[in-house]
């Protein structure tokens, strides 16, 4: 008989289980405390290199460009080579084109090359976006974990925004008393460190890559497969539709937000207030993934949450453009992030239990390629709304954009899933008078 041991927030693990959880947390750690040394200065890092607003968002645009390029690319690798495969090209692909990032502010590179290594900065992310996510679902299943997955993604969250808490506001103080130069090749040491670890506590265990000695062919099966059970199948076609306005809302919003801080706090070198900010979104990661398991058992479908996170967010940004008071304004910040992070542990896991596991990390893939698609026209549309209104009148405007997604997670909706309502309390389900389905 196997023992369970209780997870918390109602589920039971095995030791099986729990080993998966440990390996992904510990994955998620290291990687997002690795990302964030440069998350709450990035923009000023650009800036500082001589680049104009317009520049600096239209360098980030091509760092989303490089991962819509790559999504669907490396997740066909993940899927057909090995989901640990994936990530340790990822680790060494992201710490090579992060030095290459730091070489470039050194001799104040002009905007071509900003570019350049911007896509590939895009191609690291791409090679972890889909595979540790597909590597946890399919892990736990052959674990037999038959609790919800947004515990576990919950968790993820959790963890990952305690690392953002320490990079980012490492990050700014570092940055505050050295350079703008040095959190990148902090950036650089931890990714050497999360290589050494992933290849050797990283198995594909639950999945058996489909490797090819006819690699052309098998890229296209399983994208063709992956076509198949993601644009082709609605309610996971709708969630994917609103991806590009919702994600790249959020993007231009988490950097814009340095500038637009510093610009109310009063001193454009505080570098530590613009790691603050990125330290209160992490804090907001933390408690919304503790949250998002919780606000499952009180509402029957995902699709509610997702529609009411998109809503309460558009307000907020609204909000936020008209706002002249520092403090106020790092108070809705806080709640934006709060809104945001509570849902995406429930978007997570309404996907994944729409998506076949042998094609997981290309569909997910491509879902991010979605997000990263909006961040590609949104950013730089923005960044120039910020160079000819402001910062303050740029994320009112986000917020307007935000508002284009809700229509898509209603259509998704309506398409009436098992998804929707997989995992949901007895309680909830039977307070309306219908029980959960089954996944």
């Amino acid at each position: 008989m196997v023992t369970l041991r209780p997870g918390g927030d109602g589920d039971e693990m095995n030791a099986a289980a729990l080993k998966i959880q440990r390996i992904f947390l510990t994955l998620t750690l290291g990687n997002t405390l690795a990302a964030s040394f440069i998350w709450g200065i990035n923009t000023l890092f650009l800036l500082d290199a001589g680049l104009s607003n317009l520049e600096a968002f239209a360098a980030n645009a091509f760092f989303t460009a490089g991962m819509v390029l790559f999504e669907v690319p490396t997740g066909v690798i993940a899927d057909g080579w090995g989901r640990r495969v994936s990530f340790l090209l990822g680790t060494v692909t992201l710490a090579v084109a992060t030095y290459v990032y730091y070489l470039l502010w050194q001799v104040s590179a002009p905007f071509w090359a900003w570019a350049l290594v911007s896509v590939s900065l895009g191609l690291g992310f791409t090679f972890f976006s889909g595979a540790v996510e597909a590597w946890l679902v399919d892990a736990l299943h052959f674990a037999g974990y038959r609790g919800a997955l947004e515990t576990v993604l919950g968790r993820g969250q959790m963890v990952s925004g305690i690392a953002m808490l320490v990079g980012s506001v490492a990050g700014g103080v570092i940055a505050q008393a050295t350079n703008l130069g040095v959190p990148f090749l902090m950036r650089v040491g931890v990714l050497l460190v999360m290589f050494a670890v992933a290849f050797s506590l990283m198995h594909d265990v639950g999945f058996t890559p489909e490797r090819s000695s006819r690699p052309l062919q098998a890229t296209r099966a399983v994208l063709s497969a992956s076509i198949e059970n993601g644009l082709k199948n609605p309610p996971v076609r709708y969630v994917m539709l609103a991806a590009p306005f919702s994600a790249g809302v959020g993007i231009y919003v988490f950097y814009a937000l340095q500038p637009y801080l510093l610009g109310l706090f009063g001193d454009p070198h505080a570098y530590s207030v613009a790691g603050l900010a990125a330290a209160i979104v992490a804090g907001a990661q933390v408690l919304g993934g503790w949250m998002a398991p919780r606000i499952r058992r009180l509402v029957r479908r995902r699709t509610t949450v997702l529609i009411l996170s998109s809503i309460v967010s558009t307000l907020i940004l609204v909000l936020l453009g008209f706002v002249q008071v520092f403090w106020v304004a790092l108070a809705l910040l806080a709640l934006w992030a709060l809104v945001s992070a509570a849902g995406t542990p429930v978007r997570q896991a309404y996907l994944n239990d729409m998506i076949a596991s042998k094609q997981r990390a290309t569909v997910l893939s491509f879902d991010s390629l979605m997000g990263s698609s909006g961040g590609v026209v949104v950013q730089p549309l923005l960044g120039r709304a910020a160079d000819v209104y402001g910062y303050a009148a740029s994320l009112a405007i986000a917020g307007v954009i935000e508002l284009i997604a809700v229509p898509f997670l209603l259509a998704s909706r309506l398409q009436r899933p098992k998804a929707d309502q997989a995992n949901a309390s007895a309680g909830t389900a039977n307070a309306e008078g219908r029980r959960p389905s089954a996944t």
